[in-house]
């Protein structure tokens, strides 16, 4: 009899284990379907794929940290352009010789 309940275990054992395999089979299929649905769905919407998002973010952020220096650079100007307007203004100026000489 033990002999007979063990064929009987391991037809059931495989039976379970082949059910398992169909249902790992199906579960791929509709997970493909679900990706592919999906993705048409995501492309008739327009939506930016994450790589493309990555590279502009990295883009904008380049920009900022290139318009603080440029920033800084023109305040840098703007403050030395000042201080030789203010160190000008406080000499007199002399008038520009013209290298011309006037016959009478």
């Amino acid at each position: 009899m033990t002999n007979g309940s063990n064929r009987v275990l391991d037809e059931l054992a495989k039976l379970v284990t082949d059910a398992a395999g169909a249902a790992q089979g199906v579960r791929r299929e509709v997970e493909t379907a679900f990706r592919g649905q999906a993705e048409r769905l995501l492309n008739t919407m327009d939506v930016v794929q994450r790589e493309d998002f990555e590279a502009v973010r990295e883009m904008a952020i380049r920009a900022r940290a290139e318009n603080t220096a440029l920033l800084a650079r023109i305040e840098a100007l703007e403050a030395l352009v000042g201080q030789k307007g203010k160190a000008s203004s406080d000499t007199p100026e002399k008038p520009a010789a013209s290298g011309r000489t006037k016959k009478a």
